[in-house]
């Protein structure tokens, strides 16, 4: 019945105006708005709605993945454009925040709607 439809995500944030400015300006991805509705334009050409939500509460699980080739670097250029890693207690992270055993080299940050996203190996 879906099969051939373009199906999309989406998330809620507080703010669209900080969304705006921190995936555009920080994060690097192509984004538009209309009727107050944020459009995150993604590689693979995969749209994915951000929504303001007066009652917005944080996603408590990873809502987006970013697949990269060294995350040495990609936590490098995040940290230095002012995002901090989150370090989870229980596990085996670095002190920049990287978990490097049971699956591929992974680290987590938010939004600032408090948002779960994570750069990881590809």
């Amino acid at each position: 019945m879906f099969g051939d439809t373009k199906a999309f995500s989406g998330f809620s944030v507080d703010d669209t105006e900080a969304a705006k400015a921190f995936y555009g300006d920080t994060l690097g991805i192509r984004v538009t708005e209309d009727h107050g509705l944020l459009t995150l334009h993604i590689a693979g050409d995969r749209d994915i709605l951000v929504y303001p939500k007066p009652t917005h509460v944080p996603a408590t699980f990873t809502i987006l993945n970013f697949p990269v080739g060294d995350i040495d670097k990609a936590v490098d250029e995040l940290t230095g454009r002012g995002v901090r890693m989150i370090q989870y207690d229980g596990f085996e992270q670095d002190e920049r925040g990287i978990m490097r055993a049971g699956g591929p080299p992974i680290a987590w940050f938010t939004d600032p709607a408090g948002n779960i996203l994570s750069v990881l190996q590809d």
